[in-house]
């Protein structure tokens, strides 16, 4: 071997060395419960861990009380209040180790009572409009869960004991579906009550009241000018009057170019009137 060879071998490792730092660690595994994380007791559920392509090892571990296996899923045949918490997963490749998974929180339900779920003013709601969904429970729980059927995650709303508002602010079609509410108590946050029986909200036509229709036309106007032109308005509450929907036909204003003929019409007309009036007089004199 020449002298040289030990110099670039040295400097190969520290190239190496360079490359591996800057790649950083590995990347975090995805974590998710199997079919949901809102588990009622009794019931199964099945965590599983996903990375990368062939792994050498994977490790799911529950978080207070520490405990884990090397596995890349765990099955709970029954579910219990000791399965409720916070769980996570990592894996191992050679002497590298990944990022921890972001943390799942299961949830045992049906631990308490179910509450109340009731839409105020009513679960018919006009579009534009307000609606309060309240939750109540029969125990003195400081927090509430609302969920949506079809929604990614709930609404969470630490309120009154007993129970819990959830105003909707000037609803849309989109907030038309099932809801249900859970309650539980901040000192055990993953063991919650069974689900309130399904609300229903409907959301119907656009809101108008009687001060909002056009009044008579003394213009002719075409089907098309007819529309409102709606304006956005601000959050109307339910205790508060209603804020008025502007509407204005379209075609109210005259064309620029007549009124402007107007405007130089009457301009010419002054002129002439004080130019003659300027005649008189200087020929008086």
């Amino acid at each position: 071997m020449s002298p040289a060879s030990p110099t670039f071998f040295c400097i190969g490792l520290s190239v190496l060395q360079v490359i591996q730092t800057q790649s950083g660690p590995l990347p975090k595994p995805s974590l998710q419960a199997q079919p949901s994380s809102l588990v009622p007791l009794g019931q199964s559920v099945t965590l599983r861990c996903q990375g990368p392509p062939d792994v050498d090892l994977y490790r799911l571990e529950k978080l207070k009380p520490e405990k884990y296996e090397d596995q890349d899923f765990l099955f709970i045949p029954t579910m219990e209040r000791s399965n409720a918490g916070r769980y996570r997963c990592s894996y191992q490749n050679g002497s590298d180790w990944s990022l921890p998974s972001d943390q799942l929180e299961l949830i045992a339900t049906g631990v308490y009572a179910k509450p109340s779920l009731s839409a105020h003013p009513s679960s018919a709601v006009p579009q534009g409009r307000d609606v309060t969904l309240k939750c109540q429970s029969p125990y003195s729980f400081d927090e509430f869960v609302l969920y949506k059927e079809g929604d990614t995650g709930p609404y969470k709303r630490p309120e009154k004991w007993y129970r819990a508002n959830f105003p909707i602010i000037t609803v849309t079609a989109a907030h038309s579906g099932t809801y249900r509410c859970f309650s539980f108590s901040s000192s055990f946050p993953y063991l919650w009550s069974a689900p309130s029986d399904p609300l229903v909200l409907v959301v119907t036509g656009l809101s108008v009241t009687p001060s909002q229709v056009p009044m008579e036309e003394s213009f002719p106007v075409t089907e098309s000018s007819r529309r409102p032109s709606i304006l956005p308005t601000n959050k109307i509450s339910t205790t508060e009057k209603p804020m008025n929907i502007t509407a204005s036909p379209e075609g109210l204003s005259p064309p620029f170019g007549f009124a402007h003929q107007h405007y130089a019409k009457g301009n010419l007309v002054g002129i002439c009137l004080g130019a003659m009036i300027i005649i008189i007089l200087v020929g008086g004199f």
